[in-house]
């Protein structure tokens, strides 16, 4: 898990100048629909928020703390920014050149033992259980379902990290792809408009497999939209 400012990342490309990076290419950002479940259905269930969380998160380090977590009877939610974790597995797009403050490791395991890895598999970071919120307790946990919705997007993901507890509002590098944000972790991400749904109790085996995590998603996001 990594946490920068817009300044604090453009510092850190001013002073260890590193290569440029792959995700600037055109066709980086290219976004994938995956399932029929549209986004605004599930927008429309996360209008009000019932807070289960004990206090508020930071969307950034030094920012004010305005984002609750949110519950309903089968998922909690969360709206905030995106920020880029390119950590885990590293491969051409995540690595320590591509990004200096690169973590090698990340809290869940695939199922030989390697990290996962954020270039490749959509994952989204859930802050360390903490006095503000504990995930675990609301069945929340490495492989559950997320999906996140982007605009008129909606991209199926599994909880692959966890990162500082007092900040929320991340994903892996091909989540942000596939959404269509820029996945660069230089200042790349959204300052806004990403709403996180966590499925309760909802896990997929492997972790790594995403084909699983979207048959799920759409399940588990079709019964949300009917009220199941």
């Amino acid at each position: 898990m990594r946490v920068q400012s817009l300044t604090l990342a453009a510092a850190s490309v001013a002073l260890l100048a590193p290569a440029p990076f792959p995700a600037a290419r055109p066709n980086a950002t290219v976004a994938v629909r995956e399932g029929k479940v549209r986004a605004a259905d599930l927008l429309a269930k996360v209008r009000d928020c019932v807070p289960v969380s004990k206090g508020r998160y930071r969307s950034d380090a030094g920012s004010r703390a305005e984002i609750p977590v949110c519950g309903t009877r089968g998922a909690v939610f969360w709206k905030a920014d995106m920020d880029i974790d390119c950590d885990g597995r590293p491969g051409l797009l995540c690595n320590g050149r591509t990004d200096p403050s690169f973590s090698g490791t990340t809290a869940y395991r695939q199922s030989d033992g390697r990290y996962l890895s954020a270039e490749t598999l959509p994952y989204v970071v859930v802050p360390t259980p903490s006095g503000i919120w504990d995930h675990r307790v609301l069945g929340i946990r490495g492989g559950s379902v997320v999906a996140v919705i982007y605009r008129d997007r909606v991209q199926y993901a599994v909880v692959g990290d966890t990162g500082p507890h007092e900040i929320i509002g991340e994903a892996s590098y091909a989540t942000a792809k596939a959404l269509g944000i820029r996945p660069d972790p230089h200042g790349g991400g959204t300052s806004s408009g990403v709403t996180y749904i966590a499925f309760k109790n909802s896990r997929v085996s492997p972790i790594e497999d995403h084909a699983a995590a979207v048959t799920a998603g759409e399940r588990l996001a079709r019964e949300f939209v009917r009220g199941g």
